[in-house]
């Protein structure tokens, strides 16, 4: 995951800066120069490295820090202030016309996922109620339209494309038709090329100067370093680009390029992509990933996650099947795949405060869920819904079903039982304490009861 090795390191810094009862200035210097080194060897921008320590360096060796009574708190607490400014403050949202459509042009180089990240764009936009149109106007690339149409289906989104025409003819095609049928963003999917040059520049200086986008944003590969932050500036420079989707940032890269870009673009990173799945496209919140690059989790993204996932009406039900000692293997199934859908076990532990990069180092088996999931779904519906009647024999029929063995079988039934009995105990003092064991997970369910 990206930060991982920034994170270990300034974990270690303040560590030593904590162990101590009061701070010099020196210790301060000394603390800021492994700061640097950190940065540096997270791929971040010299010059933004040795402005951001020394920034904080002047701050941190101030009166008021020096005389508090927790001197290494308030170091931590200003250099996390610094790392979400130098990643722009707050979140900078995606612009929208006073008289739709919204245009918004997405740019970038061949291989950043920048016609994946369209359909990723156009499928959060939908889920806000929004009704986006792609725009196909990569036509030189082979099978470029046709890729966009896939994606564009996998997010439910239709796809504007008048083959290998011009892509200025087709922008303008494709809101006139935006226009005509209410869609309120277009998203226009540009060529790309190996490396910035003039023909590409110049392509997109045409359709900016005909269709007048409302929003300019450019994807660059994250996993490229301080090269994505070289090509953003290119970018701006020729085009002026309103901001950055950065993607890959699920992957095992240092994170440079997220810490630099703003400083060196005055460009704020709009959007980031997590994952390979058309739903794994993030707002990039600055503070929040201050907080989980220190450390210090991430409970807000946390549940949005779990708000974005979960059934509302069916946690409804749930809690009265728990209330009422009502609650079967369905429901644990249920849960599974809610908890499934939020995306990386290792990720959301990563998430909660205290764990933050130490979550890497926990054994967490993410396939023991699909596991389970496999035994229930070889269970009968009664055999779901009245565990008690599985006996013996019906195990080893379960086993064979879902290619488990029998220990695997009664592990699951014993941690279903344990779970029974927590729930039991909870509905024997209703009120409060039953609300506040609901908080533990976003699932409702306590996760320790499966190892986890």
């Amino acid at each position: 995951m990206a930060f991982e090795g920034l994170s270990d390191r300034l974990e270690a810094t303040f560590k030593s800066l904590r162990a101590k009862g009061s701070l010099t200035e020196s210790d301060v210097r000394a603390a800021m120069r492994e700061v640097r080194m950190a940065l540096l060897e997270a791929d971040v921008n010299y010059k933004v490295a040795k402005d951001f320590t020394n920034s904080v360096t002047e701050k941190a060796i101030g009166e008021k820090v020096m005389e508090s009574l927790t001197p290494s708190q308030m170091v931590i607490k200003i250099v996390r202030e610094e790392l979400v400014e130098l990643m722009g403050g707050t979140n900078a949202r995606l612009a929208y016309a006073n008289h739709p459509p919204t245009v918004v042009l997405m740019c970038g180089l061949q291989g950043s996922g920048k016609t994946t990240h369209c359909a990723k764009l156009a499928l959060m936009l939908k889920k806000e109620n929004h009704r986006p149109l792609l725009v196909a106007c990569d036509v030189y690339r082979p099978a470029a339209i046709k890729q966009l149409q896939v994606v564009g289906e996998q997010a439910g989104v239709p796809v504007f494309e008048m083959g290998q025409g011009n892509p200025v003819e087709i922008s303008e095609a494709a809101i006139a038709e935006a226009k005509i049928k209410g869609y309120d963003y277009v998203i226009i999917d540009t060529a790309g090329r190996l490396h910035v040059d003039e023909e590409l520049m110049n392509e997109l200086k045409n359709i900016k100067s005909a269709v007048k986008p409302h929003e300019i944003l450019l994807v660059v590969d994250a996993m490229t370093g301080q090269d994505a932050v070289n090509v953003a500036t290119s970018f701006d420079e020729a085009l002026g680009i309103d901001g950055l989707i950065l993607t890959k940032l699920d992957g095992d890269t240092r994170g440079g390029a997220a810490l630099s870009a703003r400083a060196v673009t005055g460009k704020p990173i709009k959007f980031v992509g997590t994952g390979e799945k058309l739903d794994n496209l993030d707002v990039f919140h600055p503070d929040r990933m201050a907080s989980r690059i220190l450390g210090m989790g991430d409970v807000l993204s946390l549940i949005e996650k779990a708000e974005q996932t979960l059934d509302m009406k069916k946690a409804e039900e749930l809690e009265k099947k728990l209330m009422q000692n009502k609650f079967d293997l369905n429901d644990l199934l249920d849960q599974f795949r809610s908890l499934r859908k939020m995306g990386s076990i290792q990720d959301m532990l990563g998430m909660i405060p205290g764990l933050g990069s130490k979550a890497k180092n926990l054994d967490v088996d993410e396939k023991e869920f699909d596991r389970m999931q496999a035994i229930i779904l070889s269970m009968t519906p009664k055999e779901r819904a009245k565990p008690d009647i599985i006996n013996a024999s019906r195990k080893i029929r379960i086993a064979k079903g879902c290619g488990q063995s029998v220990e695997d079988v009664n592990g699951l039934l014993n941690r279903y039982r344990q779970m029974q009995k927590l729930f039991r105990q909870m509905n024997g003092k209703p009120g409060k304490r039953h609300r506040k064991s609901r908080m533990r997970m976003p699932n409702g369910i306590d996760m320790s009861q499966f190892g986890m």
